[in-house]
């Protein structure tokens, strides 16, 4: 949000309800300012909208418009993957207008989404380097080529899937190694042990680098460095990490989660599997690993389709646009 209000702030009026990590250049309103500036019309009787991304902002835009009188019309955006539960049902019908990031999530919409907007990523924090080899070597990780899979370390990030799919793989392509970027929560200690355990036992604790959590400007150079990124979630809302992998110029291995199906084509940019499939992974891994040229040319390839399609300014005009119309 953060980032798409960069762009949005130039494109239309906009204040933001709250002041949480926002730059100093936006403007901030609380509840009660909002109450009593804007329940009088707009002078040129244009309809101020009100942006909600998460359930108890929609119960915040509500009580404005039926508690006190403030003239707005609610936008919604929705990305769960999950039928909703009967409070995030009545809020849907509540809103004026229901977004969707993906049609994954828009089809968990009882009646639909009024329009399909994607998240879009910052093509400026996240490009390709200039020598993906060179880069590789000055991180230090084993090997001469890497596999990345960035998020915390849990269950529903598939990262067991990974390891399990990889440690065959890697036996037949010794160059690579694993690299997984995210921390792990004390209650996910088990879950990180289990899997080092099962990594010791195949005698290949050389070829997974556990990382932990990384600073956030970390992770731009960690993307660029690797040949494949993998984003094996069993769920997922929208999933950012294939859109910054691509735009990093690096190839994609991504389950059906979130938007994931919608972003990624076919042996284009990488390839989909089946969520919580490890025999899927590992078939479509060994296919990858094969030809160090052929994930190269994926990353370009990804590169090009994201600067087409979802950039973080695309973004920007096409929520502005649908705001304008509302």
């Amino acid at each position: 949000m953060l980032q798409v209000l960069r762009h949005q702030k130039d494109m239309i009026n906009v204040v933001v309800m709250g002041k949480h990590h926002l730059p100093e250049d936006v403007q901030k309103v609380t509840f009660m300012e909002v109450v009593k500036h804007l329940r009088k019309a707009h002078p040129n009787g244009k309809t101020r909208v009100f942006h909600a991304r998460r359930n108890n902002e929609v119960l915040q835009a509500l009580a404005l418009k039926k508690i006190f009188g403030v003239k707005i019309k609610i936008a919604f955006t929705s990305t769960a993957q999950r039928d909703h539960s009967w409070i995030t049902r009545w809020l849907i019908r509540q809103s004026d207008a229901v977004i969707s990031t993906g049609a994954a999530a828009a089809s968990y919409i009882q009646a639909g989404a009024d329009v399909i907007i994607p998240h879009g990523v910052d093509l400026d924090r996240y490009q390709p380097a200039e020598d993906k080899q060179a880069l590789w070597q000055e991180l230090g990780f084993p090997g001469k080529f890497g596999i990345g899979i960035f998020g915390r370390v849990r269950h529903q990030k598939g990262v067991d899937i990974l390891i399990r799919a990889a440690i065959p793989a890697l036996k037949k392509n010794p160059d690579f190694t694993v690299i997984i970027c995210g921390e792990t929560t004390p209650d996910q200690k088990k879950f990180e042990d289990k899997l080092k355990e099962l990594i010791d036992a195949e005698g290949m604790t050389a070829r997974f680098v556990f990382l932990g959590k990384q600073p956030f400007d970390a992770l731009p150079r960690l993307f660029r460095a690797m040949h494949l990124v993998t984003a094996l979630s069993r769920n997922e809302g929208f999933g950012l990490t294939v859109l910054e992998a691509m735009a990093s110029g690096t190839a994609v291995l991504a389950s059906e989660a979130g938007a994931w199906k919608d972003i990624v084509r076919e042996g284009k940019d990488g390839f989909i599997v089946p969520c919580d499939d490890i025999e899927a992974t590992q078939t479509k891994l060994n296919l990858m690993l094969a030809s160090h040229e052929a994930l190269a040319t994926m990353g370009l390839q990804g590169r090009k389709h994201v600067e087409q399609h979802y950039t973080l300014e695309r973004e920007a005009q096409t929520l502005c646009k649908f705001f304008r119309q509302l």
